[in-house]
């Protein structure tokens, strides 16, 4: 037991009077020691009569010290004058002795605390632990190491204040001041129990930065209510939120507990608060795990396939897209919720991706398996490849988070190359499409294209191409290889699109032109790194 002083004892009385449990009543004298509160319930109780007993006759209770880190705390009220003094004549007065407090202890040992409403009794025990255990294997997922977070109900905010403003009126009743005026945090003190026992359980360590989380959502229907009070004393800092069931958030409430003023507060509430007839409640015992990344380079080959499926009024138009033949792969493998897919840009649904292929990215949101050697990426590589003749995956890896980041990097100043299709109403002769090999850097202003004006804002964008070289087919037809700036729109470069976009082919060569094939011959991107076959 880290040590509590003759300062202490009013206090422990106090609590343990109106029914607080004893590892409330450690954090309420801002015990820090994270073994002390791992020892059992009945344990604590014994502790804190004997403390009771002892001090009336010793300065200092004899306490094992354990050095721990330092603890969060919960700034109840501002220091008042003279804290550290006990009274005017230095003594402490006269408090009811511990054998008069007996009954009040034993009673309270078998009752709901009135502050955390049995969070620090029940859901301690090794019953409630192997539950959690049995959800989280359960739910089959691969981890290393854990952390733990837990939700509470609002409500014990407000009985934390009553209980320490019960503490501090009959305090001043009994001419003592209060020696603290912060106490340690309920989630931390509930952490310092579970972590070890935990992963003595699940045999691996809790660590803060592990992207398996375990959590716990705590409720206590039965004093759901005593945070409304709070809303007409304090209505700024209730407001509605479209993602929030109820306005009486932990984050709103402790504004509003702020805010208050300490009569408003008295007049509302009891303090100390009363006993509550029941536990509260564990609602949801969940695991996540942190997403996975995967990346790599695809080709397309179909000219009737989109990138992403393809959805217009509810209505579906092809039945399947580039993405879906990826993802459904890794979804299985990876036995994730749900995915998230993005690229280094994207073509239309009638343009062939060739080359070495276009970088994409796959997160995997909620993964129940995330270990994947080097062999068993390229045996999922290959299934891919093997499943549909329209898409072809290379160079697929797992990547960090931060990784990807290179992939959207330079969207403006990357090249693409393509390989256009051209036909012209009027006959052509070689000669006449010679000239276009020798145009470097040709500036284009693109306004925004008609095809796409129903998702994209309407603005004049300049691009350049880089260089193009003709190559002839007959009179009518030939063939147009382009090094373009990313974001260039090539059909429009192309026929012109009601002269949108200046120049055009068209207007170069003085006919109209129009694109029959489009394909992307490379996505100069050097991302993510080529993988050996």
């Amino acid at each position: 037991m880290s040590s509590l002083t003759e300062k202490d004892r009013p206090i422990v009385q106090l609590l343990l009077n109106t029914g607080t449990c004893p590892r409330c009543i450690l954090r309420f004298c801002c015990v820090g020691s994270q073994t002390l509160y791992r020892h059992p319930h009945k344990d604590l109780m014994k502790d804190l009569q004997e403390f009771l007993k002892d001090s009336q006759e010793e300065e200092d209770t004899v306490c094992l010290d354990v050095a721990d880190p330092p603890c969060k705390r919960i700034r109840l009220e501002h220091r008042e004058e003279g804290a550290d003094d006990l009274n005017h004549n230095g003594a402490i007065p006269q408090l009811p002795s511990a054998d008069d407090g007996n009954a009040a202890m034993e009673s309270s040992a078998g009752n709901v605390c009135n502050v955390c409403l049995g969070v620090l009794q029940e859901f301690c025990e090794a019953g409630f632990i192997k539950k959690v255990c049995q959800k989280v294997n359960s739910a089959d997922y691969q981890f290393t190491s854990f952390v733990f977070s837990v939700s509470l109900p609002p409500q014990l905010s407000v009985r934390e204040r009553a209980a320490w403003l019960g503490v501090k009126q009959q305090m001043r009743n009994l001419g003592l001041p209060l020696p603290k005026d912060d106490i340690v945090q309920l989630k931390e003190a509930y952490k310092w129990i579970i972590h070890p026992q935990l992963s003595e359980e699940l045999g691996v360590p809790a660590d803060g930065k592990s992207l398996f989380e375990v959590s716990v959502v705590f409720a206590h229907p039965e004093t759901d209510e005593e945070c409304h009070f709070l809303a007409t004393a304090c209505p700024d800092c209730f407001k509605p939120a479209k993602n929030k069931q109820s306005v009486f958030t932990r984050m709103a409430v402790i504004k509003a507990l702020e805010k208050i003023k300490e009569e408003d507060f008295l007049r509302h509430f009891p303090c100390p608060p009363s006993s509550p007839k029941n536990l509260c409640d564990a609602l949801e015992i969940q695991c996540n795990n942190g997403a996975v990344f995967v990346a790599g380079r695809y080709n397309k080959y179909s000219r009737n396939l989109p990138q992403t499926p393809w959805i217009i009024d509810g209505e579906r138009k092809l039945e399947s897209s580039v993405e879906e033949l990826i993802s459904e792969h890794l979804m299985a493998e990876f036995k994730a919720d749900s995915f998230n897919f993005s690229s280094s840009g994207r073509e239309d649904v009638d343009v062939r991706t060739l080359g070495n292929g276009r970088p994409f990215a796959i997160e995997l949101v909620n993964p129940r398996r995330i270990h994947f050697s080097a062999e068993e990426m390229k045996r999922l590589q290959q299934a891919i490849n093997d499943s549909s003749d329209k898409i072809q995956v290379r160079d697929l890896q797992l990547v960090t988070r931060e990784a990807i980041g290179r992939m959207k990097e330079g969207e403006e100043e990357k090249t693409k190359t393509y390989s256009a299709l051209i036909w012209t109403d009027k006959a052509i002769q070689r000669e006449d499409i010679a000239f276009l090999d020798d145009i470097k850097e040709l500036k284009l202003d693109q306004k925004t294209p008609l095809r796409v004006l129903h998702r994209r804002p309407l603005a004049v964008r300049c691009r350049l191409i880089h260089t193009m070289k003709s190559e002839y087919i007959d009179e009518h037809h030939f063939r147009l290889h382009l090094k373009t700036q990313a974001g260039t729109y090539i059909k429009e470069f192309v026929h012109g699109d009601f002269g949108r976009t200046k120049p055009n082919i068209g207007s170069l060569l003085n006919r109209t032109a129009d694109i029959l094939e489009l394909d992307v011959e490379s996505v100069d991107v050097d991302w993510p790194p080529a993988l050996a076959d």
